[in-house]
């Protein structure tokens, strides 16, 4: 009987692991499902010995790679009349962007609408592409497609280079016949994160080098400028005093210097253990679902991934496959066990003639409106319906960002507008009572 590999979770929230044989995949879920379990992922195993994944999959070694490289400019070279000398075949400090990526993709997507075959296609991209370490990886998928495998497949030997949704946007469009589609999705992805990744880089990196620079000034002046503005009280025999804030701080500061090595252990053993919990099956679960329901940023993300679920669904049933087929090869584009776990209940479901909708209504994650639109759908035309649920997704998708980028300004805003109270309190303060003099009067009993 095939093995199996399954994840799931019981009542309790607890995540359970293991490998069973069973005659088939349905019938493991049936069983899971009886024995009170909600199936997160179920994986059939191979029982074959696999190899370690080697950087390049396709092509024997980088030399090889880099071989046709240099033929292929030496060519260019010749039919321009010019001489080549080579010294450094590949470029050592040249690295992969995602803004190479996203060019990539998206000539990618235009040669498949100009009706290229994949092997054309990527010949050509190969010839204008001048970032060396790129044609090394595509001459590697290239290498791949010649052979008869899918172009995902070599693209999951490069996970720093590819990451894991696109990769399963590509899995999917091959899988079901919709390459160029999923191609134009897989643009979408790159640029909605590049987008999103800008404007939170405009936000937190002017705020954050304020915030780091008072943080600093903070420290600096409470070791240096309090105890000379302290001295030259006492030098005066005047009676002014410290404000109490500015003593306290500076206690507390050269009492962390003592003892540093206290606080430090504390956090990287806090940091350790969040590691260790996070990377168990229910920590990744707890985490996961934190992420869903975390504050100013859950409802974002936990959007993104259900759309790009029904996108992915959405393709494969253009395409003429089973709702059932179409929501299996779908939970690819996502790692979160939360959206897994729902997403293997809506597979159980169909399986038993529930309606694969109740999961995802149950969670009380998805908003009233999408629910019931596809409760409509599955009614009607369930693909024109889920064509109108991404169309209001993005909307809402776009609300939800304007509302981030309206309130994240307002609260990196006033963490940095309280230390620099602070810093006025603790600082410039005493800085003031010298400059005024009272210092001098009281040192002489005016």
């Amino acid at each position: 009987m095939p093995l199996y590999s399954y994840r799931a979770i019981s009542n309790r929230g607890q995540i359970v692991t293991n490998k069973v044989e069973d005659i088939s995949k349905q019938s493991l879920i049936r069983k899971l499902k009886r024995n009170q379990l909600t199936p997160i992922s179920v994986e059939q195993k191979t029982r074959r010995f696999t190899k370690k994944p080697v950087k390049t999959k396709n092509l024997r070694n980088l030399d090889e790679a880099t071989k046709k490289i240099i033929e292929d400019a030496k060519s260019r070279k010749k039919s321009e009349k010019f001489e080549i000398k080579w010294k450094e075949p590949v470029h050592i400090g040249e690295t992969i962007t995602e803004r190479d990526i996203i060019i990539f993709t998206q000539n990618f997507y235009l040669l498949k609408k100009a009706n290229f075959n994949n092997i054309h296609a990527l010949t050509t991209i190969i010839q204008s592409t001048d970032n060396t370490k790129l044609r090394e990886i595509l001459y590697d998928i290239l290498a791949g497609v010649e052979a008869g495998d899918n172009m995902y497949t070599t693209m999951e030997y490069y996970p720093k280079v590819f990451p894991y949704i696109y990769v399963n946007i590509i899995r999917i469009g091959e899988l079901s016949g919709s390459l160029t589609n999923a191609l134009d999705q897989a643009v979408k992805y790159l640029e909605e994160t590049s987008r999103i990744n800008k404007r939170l880089k405009q936000i937190f990196l002017p705020n954050l080098a304020q915030f780091i620079t008072l943080l600093v000034m903070l420290i600096v002046g409470t070791l240096v400028a309090i105890p000379a503005i302290q001295n030259l009280f006492d030098s005066m025999g005047s009676t002014e005093e410290l404000p109490k804030i500015t003593k306290w701080f500076s206690n507390f500061i050269d009492v962390l210097i003592a003892y540093w090595y206290i606080p430090v252990s504390m956090i990287v053993a806090a940091t350790i253990a969040i590691i260790v919990y996070i990377n168990t099956p229910i920590g990744k679960y707890r985490f996961h679902y934190f992420k869903y329901t975390m504050p100013i940023f859950g409802k974002l993300i936990y959007a993104l991934d259900f759309s790009r679920f029904i996108k992915a669904v959405l393709l494969n049933i253009q395409n003429g496959t089973r709702l059932q087929d179409a929501i299996e090869v779908s939970k690819n584009v996502t790692k979160n066990y939360v959206m897994l776990s729902m997403i293997e209940s809506s597979i159980d479901n169909i399986l038993v003639g529930d309606s694969w909708i109740q999961p995802f209504e149950k969670s009380g994650l998805s908003s009233s409106m999408t629910i019931e639109m596809l409760k409509v759908g599955m009614q009607t035309d369930l693909a024109e319906m889920l064509r109108k649920l991404l169309d209001y997704m993005e909307i809402d998708i776009q609300n939800i960002m304007n509302k981030i980028m309206k309130a994240l300004p307002q609260i990196v805003y006033l963490i940095v507008g309280l230390l620099l109270i602070f810093f006025v309190l603790v600082v410039l303060v005493p800085v003031l009572q010298v400059y005024m003099g009272n210092f001098i009067f009281k040192a002489y009993g005016v």
